[in-house]
């Protein structure tokens, strides 16, 4: 119990120090650069203890919860030898974190409510909901698709390089062709499915992976379904308004 204590206490000191670097930013230009007193200094000291709180628990949550569980499945699913059931699975997994991500749905509804009212679409309810919504389950999608074309270049031992690289090319070519009120949002898009929730599963999922295939280096082999999870949004995302 007192080895966990103080591993909690070595991780939340961990965190303070992460964090210190953006507080010190921001004192910094508060006090000597803009010369006026921190607003609330109470209300700021208490957040910034929850948030120091927060990252700590999330941290562990990680290390103790969704790593473990995504390294071991991908490795029961190697294992098992079912291509079409791993490849479900790592479709299912893209579409089913990304779809749950907080930064996706909050971009989702500022992106209906600003098309509503720049008139791209009807300023009711109904109407930025189904927006919202198409724009998340488009997302989702294309994360889901990235998972598993991602997993089976694992499989497959396909470079890395031989997928990125056209991909990127299809992102600039699109661009061209693309609605201008989409084309941010869809660069957006790539960017906000990388976060809290999505990127430890597939991280694991695509570590797991390697280490249970022969042949395969999880350092070389294992990392790079991120690269694919953020790649794959602007192309279906500026698709998605080619078609709207």
């Amino acid at each position: 119990m007192l080895q966990v204590k103080n591993k909690f206490v070595k991780q939340l000191l961990g965190s303070f120090m992460d964090l210190l670097p953006i507080f010190a930013v921001i004192f910094i230009f508060q006090l000597f650069i803009l010369r006026q007193p921190i607003p609330n200094i109470t209300d700021i000291a208490v957040g910034t203890g929850f948030v120091v709180i927060g990252l700590t628990l999330f941290i562990q949550g990680l290390e103790k919860s969704l790593f473990p569980i995504g390294e071991t499945m991908a490795y029961a699913f190697a294992k098992k030898g079912s291509l079409f059931w791993l490849l479900l699975f790592a479709f299912s997994l893209g579409f089913g974190t990304t779809a749950a991500e907080p930064a996706l749905i909050a971009v989702a509804d500022e992106a209906a409510r600003i098309a509503a009212e720049g008139g791209l679409i009807d300023a009711t309810d109904n109407a930025k909901n189904d927006y919202a919504l198409g724009l998340r389950l488009t997302v989702a999608f294309s994360v889901g698709f990235a998972i598993l074309l991602g997993v089976l270049r694992i499989i497959r031992g396909w470079p890395l390089h031989y997928l990125i690289i056209p991909g990127y090319i299809g992102v600039v070519t699109m661009t061209f062709f693309a609605p201008d009120a989409i084309i941010g949002i869809a660069y957006d898009s790539g960017g906000v499915t990388t976060s809290t929730i999505t990127v430890p599963l597939v991280t694991a999922l695509g570590v797991g992976l390697a280490s249970a295939i022969r042949d395969r280096n999880p350092m070389t082999d294992g990392f790079g379904l991120i690269a694919f999870a953020s790649l794959t949004p602007m192309i279906f995302v500026m698709a998605y308004g080619m078609i709207l």
